[in-house]
């Protein structure tokens, strides 16, 4: 049975190129592309609309992806939302994946490597780029408790997870956290050493999926 694909993305010629390229994939359709997130929810009204797998932009007037990400989210838990987009920063990811994003593309990914993502997204419920944290990562599907674990967080690291996943600067963490930047900055060293992780965004999955997303 082919898993059915929605593009949504404002460049009606990049829509139109990925779903010929999709067309070659095995077990993939694509059913319709939209313009915005606001055009999606429209089209959702009817549920012979609604796909297993939503391909999303971010740029985009009218409801961009971060939006619509998170109406996805809200509403439609069960569909499988993979950002596709030109925006590589740290904080794109992090807002992507708190909005419900399993997986993370650039669009400037090989086409063999679009079909292996979106084989992946299926199998496992995920795909997320190579230099993200991969035990994070592996842990998506059955979220971890710290307290379940041998790893041993302070408090001071608890509070930091939590505004990991904001849009704040390292330097505006440490004036909320009342230190300086350089005691921000060994938070983050001691959690990379403890969780075993190498980025900003590997913290931020880790505290969204451990429950220290929440200010």
């Amino acid at each position: 049975m082919n898993n059915s694909i929605v593009i949504v993305d404002d460049h009606v010629l990049i829509a139109k190129a990925l779903r010929g390229i999709m067309a070659n994939f095995v077990d993939f359709e694509v059913l319709y592309e939209c313009e915005n997130g606001k055009e999606l929810q429209d089209k959702f009204a009817s549920p012979n609309n609604i796909p297993s797998i939503v391909l999303l932009d971010i740029s985009m007037p009218i409801m961009n992806g971060f939006e619509t990400a998170l109406w996805l989210k809200d509403n439609h838990p069960n569909v499988l939302v993979m950002a596709l987009s030109m925006q590589d920063d740290d904080d794109s990811v992090i807002k992507m994946i708190k909005n419900g994003a399993k997986g993370y593309l650039l669009k400037n990914t090989h086409p063999a490597d679009l079909e292996k993502a979106l084989k992946s997204l299926v199998a496992n419920g995920y795909y997320y780029p190579e230099w993200a944290a991969s035990k994070v990562f592996a842990s998506i599907g059955t979220p971890l408790k710290v307290e379940d674990t041998v790893i041993a967080l302070t408090d001071r690291e608890k509070e930091f997870l939590k505004y990991s996943v904001t849009e704040m600067s390292y330097k505006e963490i440490a004036e909320k956290m009342f230190c300086s930047p350089r005691t921000v900055e060994s938070y983050r060293d001691n959690l990379f050493e403890k969780l075993e992780l190498k980025s900003r965004v590997g913290l931020a999955v880790y505290a969204i999926k451990n429950g220290f997303d929440t200010l």
